[in-house]
């Protein structure tokens, strides 16, 4: 990456030269040049312009914004647009960036103004100013850390709290927090690491990017504390390449944790070292799966490794490793500082703990909301400004673009991971997508199994072929062929589900068989 930015591509003198001073087979070089989406290998033009095609975007016209910009800057040699996948940006629909900038107007003169140096860009650096979080311990910068400097050594104790809590992990995966970390401290190992997973790409998920910028100094402590208690001294925060804004906060956060003293040879004046290192990602949804983060991490192409051998038992480097992502480790701080009492009283009823949930889609004000657990979505809703337009729910998505369909009639379903599994979809990454009755929900079913498609890493069969069946069947009857092409579809899936690597190929046709299952009037039906 560095490389790129001295250059602006990698030209093949630059990857000879990398080959034989780091005595690398320039082979090796090729195939991480060839599976990474961020690298690339011609010169770019002078203005760069990315547009998100994924399916919140599809829904904030993203396809017809395109097409105005590329007829408008027809015949324009220094001014490229690409359509890509998701930028994290859903809050902006449909996301843009200038350059790598991200710019949150889809006004098509505005862009313009931007594309064509008629106005400068945004500043891509964090905000100065956040909202009060519940989670947030700290009333003011000098009280932070006080936390870890209060536990110390204390391991028992800090995972006693943890398991006490309840606390899942925030990834979309829902493993207790307690038990991951007492399972890697158990761990007979020399070295040892702790890796922030920072890399969220899936559409309509952007939580972990608020917390990243508005409150990385708990998540700093959150890596400390399991770094203490699993026997750590390396942590890495594999971020999103996209992420530049929140790349910066983050590196403040670290240099300012550091001449506290809270990070280096006597971590928080327990004696212990630990350090933090931030690894920008070269792009790919697939490297958001943990064995595919540390395959990259190892200078490989980022394709899942089978497990068992879990992280925790053979992760970086063949060291145990903890995994967990941002908003986990964020939370983690909070429940150490105040213990599991607190946290469940903070839920919502019968319901435990705080969320971090990203809004998009057809609701007024998009964006990152701390919730109890237990809200239910039309509460969320209600959060987010209302439906917009004077439009009426037809449909949600409750945990990302992997997550089932559910109906309008399900939205008072709380925000939890065992209620929504009852409702019949999942609590996933926690980004709830709006969906009001002006969309054609197969349509945006077929825009994110399109998506998985895309993303796949192609490393076995069943996900690499059966994806792309799946989307030449559903973009047929899209186009009008007969829905009876969709009947193979519940066993195409079922294989996937029962026979792909990792995560993406098993529900990579969750979309549409949901809606099958959930929404049945949303399915083209056979003549």
């Amino acid at each position: 990456m560095k490389l790129q930015e001295e250059h602006g591509f990698l030209e093949d003198l630059v990857l000879r030269q990398l080959s034989k001073s780091r005595r690398v087979p320039l082979y090796r070089l090729e195939e991480l040049v060839s599976f990474y989406p961020a690298f690339r290998r011609t010169p770019p033009a002078k203005t760069v312009v990315h547009v998100c095609r994924d399916v919140t975007c599809m829904m904030g016209g993203c396809e017809s914004q395109t097409a105005l910009l590329r007829e408008r800057i027809a015949g324009q040699d220094d001014v490229e647009i690409h359509e890509v996948s998701c930028l994290g940006r859903c809050d902006t629909a449909p996301a843009v960036t200038i350059n790598e900038v991200p710019v949150a107007s889809s006004l098509p003169e505005q862009l313009l103004d931007w594309m064509e140096g008629r106005a400068t860009l945004p500043a891509n650096r964090p905000a100065t100013d956040s909202r009060p979080r519940r989670c947030d311990p700290y009333p003011s910068a000098d009280e932070r850390y006080a936390t870890v400097r209060r536990m110390g050594l204390d391991a028992d104790e800090i995972i006693s709290r943890l398991d006490a809590s309840g606390l899942r992990g925030m990834g979309g995966a829902g493993f207790p927090t307690g038990r991951k970390w007492a399972l890697v401290r158990n761990e007979q190992a020399d070295t040892k690491y702790v890796i922030c997973n920072a890399d969220e790409s899936e559409p309509g998920t952007f939580k972990d990017r608020a917390i990243l910028e508005e409150l990385p100094h708990l998540v700093i402590e959150g890596m400390l504390l399991a770094a203490l208690t699993v026997g750590a001294e390396v942590g890495i925060v594999y971020l999103r390449h996209e992420y530049e804004r929140e790349r910066r906060a983050l590196q403040d956060a670290i240099d300012a944790a550091r001449a506290r003293g809270v990070l280096g040879n006597d971590a928080a004046g327990t004696g212990r070292t630990f350090e933090i290192e931030i690894f920008v990602s070269p792009g790919g949804y697939i490297l958001g799966e943990e064995t595919a983060l540390l395959e990259a991490l190892e200078d490989k192409r980022g394709e899942p490794r089978n497990k068992p051998p879990y992280p925790g038992q053979y992760g970086l480097w063949g060291r145990p490793t903890l995994i967990n992502n941002v908003e986990t480790f964020a939370f983690a701080t909070t429940i150490v500082h105040y213990g599991a009492d607190w946290w469940k009283a903070e839920g919502n009823g019968q319901f435990d703990g705080l969320k971090f949930v990203s809004v998009s889609g057809d609701v007024t004000a998009p964006g990152v909301f701390e919730i109890p657990i237990g809200t239910t979505v039309n509460e969320l809703i209600e959060l987010a400004g209302g439906m917009t337009k004077g439009d009426s729910l037809q449909a949600f998505l409750p945990g990302g673009a992997s997550s089932n369909f559910l109906p309008a009639s399900k939205a008072d379903t709380a925000l939890d991971f065992d209620a929504m599994k009852a409702a019949g979809s999942m609590l996933g990454t926690g980004a709830v997508i709006v969906i009001g009755q002006r969309h054609n929900l197969f349509e945006l079913a077929t825009n994110i199994v399109r998506f998985f498609r895309n993303e796949s890493c192609g490393k076995c069969v069943p996900c690499r072929l059966g994806s792309e069946q799946a989307v030449t069947i559903l973009e047929s009857v899209v186009g009008g062929a007969s829905a009876s092409e969709l009947d193979v579809l519940p066993d195409l899936g079922a294989t996937l589900e029962q026979t792909s690597i990792c995560g993406l190929g098993q529900v990579a046709l969750n979309p549409v068989l949901s809606l099958l299952s959930n929404i049945p009037n949303a399915v083209p039906k056979s003549e």
